[in-house]
Order: structure tokens, then C-alpha cells, then sequence
């Protein structure tokens, strides 16, 4: 299919008008194209070609509205940091409707009736950092938004100082959030809320469609896929920084890339957000606040299902949902087949070691995937390598009581711990080359990020430990 060909529906627009804003996308000054994920396009049946198509970039703009779109921004509320703001919505972001199973939204686009004050614009360099994570996190396993391609522009937009606009065409299979569960609740919409659980069952849960208790198993899948996806954030070392209930997908999805970070050294309470006074966000507490959010979602949904039901599944997540999930991702890491009783404590001792050693996190498993006994590559890698010559006597003690050979741990490993993540000092080389015009850095680590487990010597730099003056640094949400 060519971009010409691309037909889109809107099912969204057959709920009540207060759901959304009908909004056309405005279109940027003088657009050029950044990059193109034909990883992405294969994901909407869109020929890979179209990269050289002169319409993409009309496209990837607003300017070029495909068949059957209706642009339209999306209402919605939610709880920033604790606090409940009642008005948020998609303040810079047009949604053009749905092909395949995707829904296509340009972030960027423009001001809208939910953008309180602002200009409706993202950055050049917050787009590349979504567009590149998005990808990499789906070839990474981990449930995402997608992104289909990124543009640069003239138009000139003012952050911190003076930048140049840019838009992403970002692809998910719902753009419902937690939030928009909330506006229509506080507002004692309850009629309209019941309309949006048929909304989010027929787009995300269709197999539910006509069960008399959809309402309540379609909270209990929202419970077990959040637990998943948090363990797989816990597990891989990426930091959201921002987890408030309008940043939670209705789908499991991570979504909204703002001030994200890949972890560098590893410590347990790495805050990527320098907004985040308190550590709200932080690494440590990802567990506890996609908790805390989906208790909030659970008070929004009380006029459909029992309290007392949804309080049952909420404390599975906590009891066995979210441990389970992460205890089963991070046996894989460490190559352990069998599932014993005292593994919970070798991870939480390892989470230790890796602290009080001063290591890189990703390194740290890539290297562990090789291990055969021999200690001296684990070594090198950490400040203190006595912490984790302490962990190794644990962990060699717990590999003999596996049943798989080394080779079959070893290459089992290599498949669960990455070589490549895209760190923020790597986003941060490519965006500044981006701004000078140069995309070849953008189209690099896009490269690296459809490719994190293969071994690709021409890269091997990448794959190194952070630079001492970049590890874990802070990012703020401007955008």
C-alpha cells in the first residue's frame, strides 16, 4: 500500500462529542524528514518505498490528510504527581484514525481546545528521543507506542531558549488512559463512562465483547498487564519519569516518552526526572505508583463494578502479579530454567551488589551472559568488583542446581540481555547533530535499536559503559 492508498476509520468519533475536539493538524514550515521506521510502516501494510515518496513528509506534516481521517484531539483529566488536574487532554497532538489495528496520531500538530496556554509544538530533540525509544522499546519486548516517522522544521518555538519544531507520527493500538477514565468519573459522567468501557473493550479486549462481566475482566486484564509491563521496565532498567494516570495506557502500553532514561550505573533510586524533587518517579517506585494509579482507576470504575472485587485484584498485584513477573524476567536474565524458593533473594542481593559495585547495568548482564566461571571480565566492569565477587559465590552455588548445560544458559542469556540500549547520552549525540542538520546519528541508533541482542562490531562503542560525566544524568518535561 502507498500513502496514497492509506484509508483510515474512526471509531473513537462514535462516542459523545465531549470525548474530543475535532482539530486539524497545522502544518510546520519548510518540513524536511528526519527519519523513517520501515519497521513500523510494515505494521499498517505502508510500502517501504514510501521513504522516498515526496507525500510522506506531507504526511508525517498534516498537510496530506489520508481517506476516511477526521482529525481529532482526545479529552482527557488525571492525577500529575498526586494532584488531580481535571483539564488536560491532547494539548499538541491530532489523531487521524485507524488502519490495521493502529491508531495514527501526529504529536506536534498544533494547538487544540486542551492546550491550556501552550503552542501545541513538540521539539526537535524530545521528538527524536520519543521516536528513537519508541522503537527501541518495542524490539526490546517491551509494550509500546510506535512511531512511524519524525520531521524537522523552520518553525521556531521557544523552551528553555529558541528550538526549531518538529513533529512525530506516533501509531498505538489505544490512545485511552487512565485519565480519560477519570474525567468522565469526577465529572458524574457515568453513562458516558460505561460508554467508554464498551469503547475500550471493543478496540483493546474484543474477546470480552459479550460477556455479561466484561466490565470487571477487562479491569482484571488491565491489573495483569500493567503488572507485566512495569516488571519488564523493573527488569530491562528503564525509567518513565513521569507515571501519572494520564501516562498510563488502558492497553498496558508505555506510552508518552518524556524524561525516560535508560539506567547507567545501577541504583535503586535513580530519579531521571530533575523535576521530581521527591522521587515520586523514580526507579524504585515504579511498582508502587502503577499501583497507586490503578487504585485510581479502580474508584473511577465503583459506579460499574463492586469496590470490593476490584479490590481483590488489585491486591494481586502487589501479592503475586507484579513479583511474579518480575522474578520470571529476571530469572531469564540470570539463565535459570528452574524456578526455586531462595531466587527472590539472589535477585534482591544482586540489586545490592550491583549498587554497591558501581556497574553498569546493561553491561553487567551482556557480560554475565557469558560466564563461565572466570570472574575477571565481571571485574572490570565495577568500581568495586568485591561486591559482585561476593553475589558470583551465590549465584555459581545456584547454577549447579540448574539442568541446562552452560552453553544452553549462555545462549538462552544472550537472547534476554540486550548488548545495545539507547542511552541518553547517545539520544543526546544524535539530537545535537540533528539541529546541525545531520540525521545520520538518528538513522544509527535506529539501526542499533531494531538490533539491541545481535553483535554489530562496527557499534561495539556503544555498547561500552556510559561516559563517567554522562551516567545517570537528570532530564526535565519540557518539551
Amino acid at each position: 500500500m502507498n500513502i496514497e492508498n492509506i484509508n483510515l476509520e474512526t471509531p473513537y468519533l462514535s462516542l459523545d462529542s465531549e470525548f474530543y475536539d475535532l482539530s486539524d493538524p497545522i502544518p510546520l514550515d519548510e518540513p524536511y524528514l528526519v527519519s523513517f521506521s520501515k519497521e513500523a510502516a510494515k505494521l499498517i501494510d505502508l510500502d517501504t518505498k514510501s521513504v522516498d515518496d515526496p507525500l510522506l513528509v506531507s504526511l508525517l506534516n498534516g498537510s496530506f490528510t489520508p481517506k476516511g481521517a477526521k482529525p481529532f484531539a482526545m479529552c482527557y483529566s488525571g492525577h500529575q504527581f498526586g494532584h488531580y488536574n481535571p483539564w488536560l487532554g491532547d494539548g499538541r497532538a491530532s489523531n487521524l484514525g485507524r488502519t490495521n489495528g493502529w491508531n495514527l496520531q501526529l504529536k506536534g500538530s498544533g494547538e487544540t481546545m486542551y492546550s491550556r496556554m501552550a503552542d501545541g509544538r513538540t521539539a526537535l530533540r524530545s521528538s527524536i528521543r520519543e521516536y528513537l525509544m519508541s522503537e527501541a522499546m518495542h524490539h526490546l519486548g517491551i509494550p509500546t507506542t510506535r512511531a512511524l516517522g519524525i520531521i524537522g522544521s523552520k518553525t521556531k518555538i521557544i523552551r528553555n531558549q529558541m528550538e526549531k519544531a518538529a513533529m512525530v507520527m506516533r501509531m498505538s493500538k489505544s490512545w485511552v488512559r487512565f485519565g480519560t477514565f477519570e474525567y468522565f468519573f469526577y465529572r458524574k459522567e457515568h453513562d458516558k463512562l460505561k460508554a467508554l468501557c464498551e469503547h475500550v473493550i471493543e478496540e483493546s479486549y474484543p474477546h470480552l465483547k459479550n460477556d455479561e462481566d466484561r466490565f470487571y475482566k477487562m479491569f482484571c486484564e488491565v491489573v495483569e498487564s500493567t503488572a507485566s509491563l512495569i516488571a519488564k521496565w523493573q527488569a530491562i532498567g528503564f525509567c518513565h519519569g513521569v507515571v501519572n494516570t494520564d501516562n498510563m495506557s488502558i492497553a498496558g502500553l508505555t506510552i508518552d516518552y518524556g524524561p525516560f532514561a535508560m539506567m547507567d550505573d545501577f541504583k535503586y533510586g535513580y530519579i531521571c526526572n530533575h523535576t521530581d524533587k521527591i522521587g515520586r518517579y523514580s526507579y524504585a517506585e515504579q511498582p508502587n505508583i502503577s499501583y497507586w494509579n490503578l487504585t485510581k482507576l479502580s474508584e473511577t470504575l465503583v459506579p460499574l463494578i463492586s469496590k470490593e472485587r476490584m479490590q481483590k485484584k488489585l491486591d494481586e498485584f502487589g501479592s503475586s502479579l507484579y513479583p511474579n513477573a518480575y522474578i520470571e524476567s529476571m530469572r531469564e536474565k540470570l539463565g535459570l530454567e528452574l524456578k526455586l524458593d531462595n531466587d527472590l533473594e539472589l535477585i534482591e542481593d544482586l540489586l545490592v551488589a550491583l549498587q554497591d559495585g558501581y556497574v553498569d547495568y546493561t553491561l553487567f548482564f551482556r557480560t554475565l551472559s557469558h560466564y563461565d566461571g572466570d570472574r575477571s571480565a565481571l571485574y572490570d566492569i565495577a568500581m568495586n568488583p568485591v561486591a559482585i565477587d561476593n553475589w558470583l559465590k551465590m549465584y555459581d552455588k545456584r547454577l549447579e542446581q540448574e539442568v541446562v548445560s552452560e552453553s544452553e544458559r549462555k545462549k538462552a542469556m544472550l537472547k534476554s540481555n540486550p548488548k545495545y540500549v539507547l542511552k541518553n547520552y547517545m539520544l543526546q549525540e544524535a539530537i545535537t547533530h540533528a539541529e546541525l542538520g545531520d540525521f545520520s546519528m538518528a538513522q544509527t541508533l535506529l539501526h542499533i535499536a531494531e538490533h539491541p541482542y545481535d553483535e554489530l562490531p562496527e557499534y561495539e562503542h556503544f555498547a561500552q559503559e556510559t561516559p563517567e560525566e554522562h551516567k545517570n544524568i537528570g532530564l526535565s518535561c519540557s518539551s
